[in-house]
């Protein structure tokens, strides 16, 4: 049954991807109805249920929550918009750099990494210049989409973080449902300053919305979160980052998309540099006092749309 599920769950954040790109509507349109019906199915429940959490917030806490909600809503911004200009798989490939990129924030802040974490660290970067490389070649427009993703995966750090801070007070249905709400706010008021329209599409375009919504926001989500308390944090990472594989799969199949041999070589060794990044934060959390390391292990792929729950 685990493994059913585990596949389930990479099926479903991995058609994340090619769904948005097939979905013809615009990117801050897609990534606001993501979010606001993620915040209404999701919140829905936990408003409900326990309307206590929310009159008890404190400063701090609505402080972290509204940075992990911008961070979530750029990062949205960036990745469905590169999903437009790039290869699914290269998009997707360069965005669940998250985990990588929550390790060199560390470095920033002072935070020291076990070498054999480091060296993965600079394989999966290595990966993204052999991506890159080839992508030159092809178009302007695919140099621009890699950039885009690259840094939504930046932002999906940097809302790792903040949610991780957030979270240390809160609990997972009232983060989730102030973090997607806020953030859906944010990008409708993205949608009316860049004058993108947030209705009036067809109907297929409506499909793929829900079909994003409901694969990736809820069951990808909830599959990771049921697996996370019968399996250990870091062996579900590494089944994570079969999306990467699996989006490249699905885009080759449904979409038509086709890659230069050298991309598929810059995806392995990203997928290679991750295992490593999150093989040596799973040891130093080891090591820790009570198994809590500083910073919480790395979530699901920011394309799941949220952390989960550990």
């Amino acid at each position: 049954m685990t493994f059913f599920l585990a596949v389930i769950g990479v099926l479903g954040v991995s058609a994340s991807g090619p769904i948005m790109a097939a979905t013809v509507a615009p990117a801050l349109a897609i990534a606001f109805w993501r979010n606001a019906l993620g915040a209404l199915i999701m919140g829905a429940p936990a408003v409900i249920r326990r309307p206590a959490d929310f009159r008890t917030l404190t400063k701090n806490d609505l402080r972290w929550t509204a940075l992990a909600a911008l961070a979530l809503a750029l990062h949205f911004a960036c990745f469905i918009t590169a999903l437009q200009l790039t290869s699914v798989a290269v998009a997707t490939a360069l965005v669940c750099l998250q985990a990588g990129w929550i390790a060199l924030f560390g470095v920033f802040r002072g935070i020291r990494i076990a070498p054999a974490t480091l060296a993965g660290l600079l394989a999966a970067f290595a990966g993204v210049v052999v991506i890159t490389g080839f992508d030159v070649a092809l178009s302007p427009q695919a140099l621009l989409g890699d950039a885009l993703a690259l840094a939504g995966g930046a932002l999906a750090g940097l809302y790792t973080i903040a949610g991780g801070r957030a979270r240390q007070t809160m609990t997972t249905g009232t983060y989730t449902t102030l973090c997607y709400g806020v953030c859906a706010v944010i990008l409708a008021v993205m949608c009316v300053v860049f004058r993108q329209p947030i209705t009036g599409f067809e109907p297929g375009a409506w499909l793929g919305i829900l079909a994003v919504t409901v694969m990736a926001q809820l069951l990808g989500h909830t599959v990771f979160n049921h697996l996370l308390a019968v399996i250990s944090p870091l062996v579900v990472s590494m089944i994570i980052l079969l999306e990467i594989p699996g989006a490249a799969i699905l885009a080759s199949v449904f979409l038509g998309e086709e890659l230069p041999g050298g991309t598929y070589l810059g995806l392995a060794v990203i997928i290679a540099g991750l295992a490593v990044v999150l093989w040596g934060q799973a040891k130093r959390r080891g090591k820790e006092p009570n198994g809590a390391a500083e910073e919480p292990l790395p979530p699901a792929p920011p394309v799941l749309g949220g952390d989960v729950d550990r």
